[in-house]
């Protein structure tokens, strides 16, 4: 989790948070017949919403360092979604930086993620229909934002913020001119949405249950079968012949 503090030349929200759940992570798939030694995998690194909003809204450009053995290293993405795709044979760390909007923050935030081209099992077939899948959860969270950035996410989708007191009274937001843009960086059709994977919090409570569930079940065999050694005659240590 990432605390930022926002721009202090503005009025802000005293003891207030906002936090924009992400997901950043890379999809790599095998080329098969087509790969060479130096040219096995095509690979996409991206910075997401959880749920595959937008998260135009308050990043303005990411910065994706790669390994200095390829051309240009350093990729600047201008806008969403925030990604890029390569081709490659080895595996390496992926530094990204995320640039904000001026009236959201002044600094920037660090990322980094480790290339994963082969499964986890090296031994096993590759597979050019089922990619390898390496995704990190996090949240960016703004302390005491300025009022004109609450009014601005408090409706938006990958925003999560608090109910403010009663009586404080916020600039309405202004109008969202950027519908086209925000269609654009939106990755719910994103051609591999289908490979994501689901970070919602429904999603982990059903297997926090699951979990207990199984760990209920192993106290129970666990128990059944202490019962049975309870039951069971013992031996003195002269039938052992001590």
């Amino acid at each position: 989790m990432h605390f930022l503090n926002v721009l202090t030349q503005t009025r802000r929200l005293k003891d207030v948070e906002i936090s924009f759940p992400i997901v950043y992570g890379t999809i790599a798939f095998w080329l098969g017949k087509k790969a060479s030694e130096y040219n096995s995998h095509k690979w996409t690194v991206y910075v997401r919403g959880t749920t595959n909003e937008d998260l135009g809204v308050i990043v303005k450009r990411a910065v994706f360092q790669l390994h200095p053995s390829f051309n240009n290293p350093t990729r600047v993405v201008e806008s969403a979604p925030f990604e890029l795709s390569e081709s490659g044979w080895g595996e390496f760390e992926i530094a990204i930086r995320l640039f904000f909007h001026s009236d959201v923050c002044d600094k920037q935030l660090d990322l980094y993620h480790q290339l994963k081209l082969f499964p986890e099992d090296e031994n096993g077939p590759q597979s050019t229909k089922k990619p390898v899948v390496v995704e990190m959860y996090d949240e960016i969270v703004f302390f005491e934002p300025t009022e004109a950035l609450f009014a601005r996410v408090q409706n938006h989708p990958a925003a999560i913020v608090p109910r403010l007191p009663s009586g404080l009274n916020l600039p309405p937001p202004g109008p969202f001119n950027r519908v086209n843009e925000m269609k654009r960086g939106d990755t719910k059709d994103h051609p591999l949405s289908q490979w994501f994977m689901n970070f919602s919090e429904a999603d982990e409570l059903l297997k926090l249950a699951a979990a207990r569930q199984h760990v209920q079940g192993h106290i129970g065999k666990l128990r059944r079968q202490l019962s049975m050694i309870d039951g069971l005659p013992h031996l003195s240590k002269a039938a052992y012949g001590q």
